[in-house]
């Protein structure tokens, strides 16, 4: 039996292999081509089903259940969602009361390093992650499948890797089904056939991704101390441990002395404005100080054009993808767009266009350094750069990405439905100066962690390679 559409022949046998779907994307996304060049390897294929361990057969996602978010770090777990698992820093997370998370119902929720998380459904459905060291102890939602490796059949990088890949790619994602909501199911994935090259390759592929996990762990890590470091340094270790919600909600207080730069009772705060009186008590200059020889402003608007990264083209980069570890989308061509669209080294970029979600982006900040500086950014990022040789990039980042300046940030939002930053207000934040050998100190430690990061970038690449030299040996393409 043969069902033609607009000149390409599908076989019923076709049909039979993609759980008899009638959607054609499973045969015109690349996905039924892989699976041929995969048939043609030589060696030994298996279906991700035996290959898994643990609960649900080692491919599960997990029934809806109520969520119950916890902000003290003792009495709750990071919880990992759909979107959550593709961000580089997870220090953000949200957080679920860890009674609810280790009760019995949910246990298996719970990821373990070495697990392949695959987004279940949504704009992101099909992207896949890899389990680091560090994320041990953390929980993911119902929107995230898990393959857990039987590590006695097969080490977990290589599982990944493969997963992860080109073949992979168009494998999971093959199976993803639906309209205005678009889903993947475990059982559409676990008869996906993974190919066996053989214990000298798949123990190099695995070597490398899992190098590439804890480099990308210790840039988590990184971070994290610098900021510490920061704030301890400067004597407002207090504000690190802020309690936002548990302080209440700011109502019913007065404001004196306005005048004609706002009005907004957001940008009176009286949580923010604490934190603000506290770092004015330490030695400080202002930000606007700071970026005086610098620059304290959004990027310029242009009109995108697409073209393709063989000719020229640049990635560009919006504030979904800045935070994950690996950005993903459009290419442009960044010769009929102005310069402004490219950062110089040890740029600060906030997200400054947004809503005040608890989990939106808006106000979060990153640092462009390393292989960054190729991508091209949208006007949608505040561009924070230092033009006082006392305040390098690198240190000003692990201040900015602090929880406090987080909430500051938030307090002088203006606008409608889609926030912005405020022009004055932000010039106003206060800096902590402190000694040479402190801010070298900090600096180095944020250098280190991006330097981490891009090295993990390599790794991964070079695992890939690897998997790809080992397909093309064996499939005798080429």
């Amino acid at each position: 039996m043969k069902i033609a559409e607009r000149g390409n022949p599908a076989m019923r046998s076709w049909l039979d292999r993609q759980g008899l779907k009638l959607v054609a994307k499973p045969y015109l996304s690349g996905a039924f081509a892989t699976q041929q060049l995969l048939e043609r390897l030589t060696v030994e294929k298996v279906p991700l089903r035996e290959l898994t361990a643990g609960h649900g057969g080692g491919i599960n996602s997990g029934p809806l259940f109520r969520r119950v978010y916890v902000t003290a770090p003792e009495h709750s777990v990071p919880f990992v969602g759909s979107k959550d698992m593709l961000v580089a820093d997870l220090s953000t997370l949200p957080r679920l009361k860890k009674t609810d998370a280790e009760s019995s119902s949910l246990h298996y929720l719970e990821l373990q390093p070495g697990m392949t998380m695959i987004s279940r459904s949504g704009f992101n459905a099909g992207r896949r992650a890899y389990v680091r060291p560090d994320m041990g102890g953390y929980w993911s939602s119902e929107d995230v499948i898990k393959v857990t490796p039987d590590q006695s059949k097969i080490k977990p990088g290589y599982l990944y890797a493969f997963l992860w890949s080109r073949f992979g790619e168009v494998l999971i994602r093959g199976g993803v089904y639906g309209s205005a909501i678009r889903h993947i199911a475990p059982n559409h994935i676990e008869e996906i056939r993974v190919p066996r090259f053989g214990e000298a390759v798949e123990k190099e592929i695995h070597e490398l991704m899992e190098e590439a996990a804890s480099l990308r762990a210790a840039f988590q890590s990184g971070l994290t101390e610098a900021t510490r470091d920061l704030f301890e340094t400067a004597g407002l270790g207090d504000l690190l441990d802020l309690r936002w919600h548990e302080q209440g909600r700011d109502l019913g207080f007065a404001q004196r002395g306005l005048n004609a730069t706002t009005l907004r009772a957001l940008n009176f705060q009286p949580r923010a404005q604490k934190i603000l009186r506290r770092l004015g008590e330490v030695e400080h200059v202002t930000l606007g100080e700071v970026c005086k020889g610098g620059r304290l402003g959004s990027g310029v608007r242009f009109k995108r054009v697409d073209a393709d990264p063989d000719y020229g083209a640049v990635r560009l980069i919006g504030q979904r993808q800045a935070f994950w570890q690996r950005p993903e989308g459009r290419w442009i061509t960044p010769y009929q767009a102005p310069p402004g669209i490219f950062a110089s080294d040890e740029t600060v970029m906030i997200a400054a266009q947004g809503t005040l979600g608890e989990n939106e982006v808006f106000c979060r900040s990153f640092l462009v350094t390393g292989s960054w500086l190729n991508h091209a950014y949208s006007q949608h990022f505040l561009r924070v750069v230092s033009g006082d040789s006392r305040v390098p990039g690198a240190y000003l980042f692990a201040f900015l990405r602090s929880e406090p300046l987080f909430r500051v940030l938030r307090s002088m939002s203006v606008g409608g439905k889609q926030q912005d930053i405020h022009e004055e207000l932000r010039t106003t934040i206060p800096v902590p100066i402190m000694g040479e050998d402190d801010v070298d100190r900090i600096a180095t430690t944020v250098r280190e962690a991006y330097r981490r990061r891009d090295e993990a970038d390599r790794w991964e690449d070079q695992a890939l390679a690897k998997l790809e030299e080992a397909v093309v040996r064996h499939a005798g393409v080429g």
